[in-house]
């Protein structure tokens, strides 16, 4: 098959995306962070979930030829035997040296975007990472040229990304083929600094040009409005009552979830995951290995409110609960809880996952009782 029907895909790897997610940091942002994050045990993710979006891709790899990076940001990846994709590698003295994920910074992600966006055949810009990621490209490209997000960091509220590396293949599939048209979808982030002292403040960045398809593109986040907040302690009323002594309960970060807590007169991170014990919070902020600790030997529950819009009750704002957690808890144990508000503005109210083990999403797929007010479900 001739290059003139292949088409030309450019693909930039953060591979510290995600990685401060487990372990609680809430984002890598900077090689302080990244260290710490290296030193509490995280692994790198996003050459996991590139693999992913690759193996849904083989059965089109005669019709795509793809632009990557060198080393850990992608040619690393692609050199394995099992893809045998036709690629092309950049060249700039920048890339000397990547093997390591500590060999790469932001800097590398913009010469690597700056590079691509000027190959004259290039049909879409993928890039693996998160909302920091989603910045760089957008500093670099802007509306130039057609790019989409697979989902790999902690910060996911940009409307850039898909929903799932799985299901990223059919959007690029419709879009190379013409079935479906360009957006300009939003770049969202937030202060890291900020967001680890419990505050969560969002800035628009800009847009990007993304491929559209409602089924298979994440919205941006919204926040909880003030006017929620009645139907909130009417929930947490109910969900108070519903407490059994001996039995730890995990809160997921959120405001519907911290409104538990505050009518228990007890101290919640609204962005990260707290214990609950005989309606006392005994231990906050809590990390992969910390929950461990007491699901080992203890009765544990969840209590997860979705994300705002994007309807995720898993996979965004919250990998503290990794796969691991969610097996060991298993779906019997997980409590839902959303005001009216909220679930009336996600898209069919379909909740989404995205564990990072699509396996486990699999799984969990069903209907879950959502508990919407005090004595409504």
């Amino acid at each position: 098959m001739s290059d003139l029907n292949k088409f030309t895909i450019g693909l930039i790897i953060n591979p510290i995306s995600g990685m401060g997610g487990s372990v609680g940091l809430k984002g890598t942002d900077g090689r302080d962070i990244l260290l710490e994050a290296i030193e509490m045990g995280a692994k790198p993710s996003a050459f996991r979930r590139t693999r992913e979006l690759l193996f849904e891709l083989k059965s089109m790899k005669a019709n795509l030829k793809f632009i990557i990076c060198p080393g850990i940001m992608g040619e690393s990846l692609f050199s394995e035997k099992e893809f045998d994709f036709e690629y092309t590698c950049i060249k700039h003295p920048l890339f000397n040296n990547v093997e390591d994920i500590l060999d790469t910074t932001a800097n590398h992600t913009k010469i690597a975007a700056e590079v691509i966006k000027n190959f004259d055949d290039l049909n879409l810009l993928l890039f693996v990472g998160g909302d920091g990621t989603a910045r760089d490209i957008f500093n670099v490209v802007g509306k130039t040229i057609p790019c989409l997000g697979i989902p790999a960091g902690v910060k996911i509220y940009s409307s850039v990304f898909t929903l799932t590396p799985k299901v990223a293949s059919k959007l690029i599939l419709q879009f190379l083929l013409d079935e479906i048209p360009l957006k300009e979808s939003v770049v969202l982030d937030i202060n890291e600094n900020e967001y680890r002292n419990g505050k969560l403040i969002t800035s628009l960045y800009g847009y990007l040009l993304t491929p559209f398809s409602p089924q298979y593109l994440q919205l941006s986040k919204m926040g909880s409005p003030e006017s929620d907040l009645d139907n909130q302690e009417r929930i947490a009323k109910r969900i108070i009552e519903s407490l059994k002594d001996g039995i730890y309960y995990l809160l997921g970060p959120g405001t519907t979830t911290k409104v538990i807590a505050d009518k228990l007169n007890q101290p919640k991170t609204i962005l990260g995951v707290d214990l609950c014990l005989n309606k006392k919070i005994i231990a906050t902020d809590l990390n992969e290995k910390e929950i461990l600790k007491y699901i080992e030997k203890s009765h544990v529950k969840i209590i997860v409110s979705p994300i705002g819009k994007q309807g995720f009750i898993f996979g965004r704002g919250n990998l503290q609960f990794t796969p691991k957690i969610i097996k060991k808890v298993s779906s019997k144990n997980i409590t839902i809880i959303s005001s009216k508000f909220k679930l009336q503005n996600i898209p069919n109210q379909i909740l989404r996952l995205d564990t990072r083990d699509s396996e486990l999403d699999k799984n969990l797929r069903g209907l879950y009782k959502v508990y919407v007010d005090y004595d409504e479900i």
